[in-house]
């Protein structure tokens, strides 16, 4: 019940989507998880076994290194009649079906960060062991917290370097900004409410008008202008390859 988690706990529950009374959370340090049960809203279990004792769905949000042991402490065949939803990265339908018997009924989705907004973006892998009652009570549930992207399972790398990774790419480009307004005397705080803004009202304008990235750019860049100026500069100095490539960083590693 790490960060992700609470976040997504804290988003089903605000939305209405659960309640505190049929959400329950379990991890091996109580203490924790007793201050985030009080913050978040769910119900703490004291071990895993209670925890599928009181739960048909489960959310498996641990890391990935700890799936494998998570699933052997609870005996393998204690997961058949049970559905999850796993948000541990790189553990798609195909792993589960490797340490669990039969047609384990595990949908793959991966989150981001901004799911703590309710802004985030939820990508489920298409190949999965749900019923269709199951996928579609997911779907309903991680919509409270974000847009559903489906992708096939080959697809689902590129997708998380895209949704997963790209929140740090704008969180630098905001901070970059940011210090250029402060370097030219605007404070701090100023900047980053300045430039958050501007990158927020950018990225719903395109959402809203469905226009090309292109056309919208185009619509700020008056002939001889300042935009153009700055334009060219973020050209030659290979800004959009840098972005290609920062991609291509991680599909290659």
């Amino acid at each position: 019940m790490g960060n992700m988690a609470s976040a997504l706990c804290k988003g089903f529950i605000a939305s209405g989507k659960l309640t505190k009374e049929n959400t329950f959370a379990y991890a091996p340090n109580q203490e924790k998880l007793r201050k985030n049960g009080e913050n978040y809203g769910f119900t703490p279990c004291a071990n895993l076994q209670e925890l599928l004792l009181k739960s048909e769905i489960i959310i498996m949000a641990c890391k990935p290194y700890q799936i494998e042991g998570v699933l052997a402490e609870a005996g393998t065949g204690s997961w058949s009649n049970r559905a999850i939803l796993s948000i541990a990265a790189g553990w798609d339908y195909k792993s589960y079906q490797k340490v669990l018997t039969g047609n384990p009924r595990v949908q793959y989705i991966m989150p981001n960060t901004p799911a703590r907004v309710q802004a985030g973006v939820m990508l489920f892998e298409k190949q999965n062991g749900l019923t269709v009652e199951e996928r579609a009570f997911a779907k309903d549930l991680f919509s409270a917290v974000g847009i559903i992207v489906e992708l096939p399972t080959e697809q689902m790398k590129i997708g998380m370097s895209i949704s997963g990774c790209g929140p740090a790419f704008v969180d630098m480009m905001i901070e970059a900004y940011a210090d250029a307004a402060v370097k030219y005397g605007i404070p701090r705080n100023t900047a980053y409410q300045m430039v958050s803004q501007t990158i927020l009202g950018s990225a719903k304008l395109q959402q809203m008008t469905g226009l090309h990235p292109g056309i919208l750019k185009d619509q700020v860049c008056s002939p001889g202008g300042t935009t153009i100026r700055g334009v060219a500069s973020l050209e030659a100095t290979g800004f959009r390859n840098s972005c290609m490539e920062s991609i291509d960083a991680i599909m290659n590693s």
